[in-house]
């Protein structure tokens, strides 16, 4: 089994119309749809807004591959928490 996490800022579908359109629940969301649709592949979504925007030590712990979908605001990721990521 491949653990699968899809992490999205879900910001910019908030914040404009067409993206929104295109991806209402966020392209975290759908890239994880279609993931999930592979037998051997179990998939998380985390978020920006979520409690340490969704990538706790166990979430870190249980996964195989990290998507990391980012466009606008990186800036909000706090350094502790990309080092941790890192490592």
């Amino acid at each position: 089994m491949i653990r699968v996490t899809v992490w999205n800022e879900f910001v910019h579908e908030k914040k404009d119309e067409r993206v929104k359109e295109i991806y209402p629940a966020g392209i975290h969301n759908a890239i994880a749809a279609f993931l999930g649709k592979e037998e051997d592949i179990e998939v998380r979504v985390a978020t920006l807004d979520d409690e340490e925007c969704g990538l706790t030590e166990e979430v870190l712990r249980n996964t195989d591959v990290l998507i990391w979908w980012g466009h606008m605001a990186h800036g909000e990721v706090n350094d502790e928490l990309v080092a941790k990521i890192q490592k």
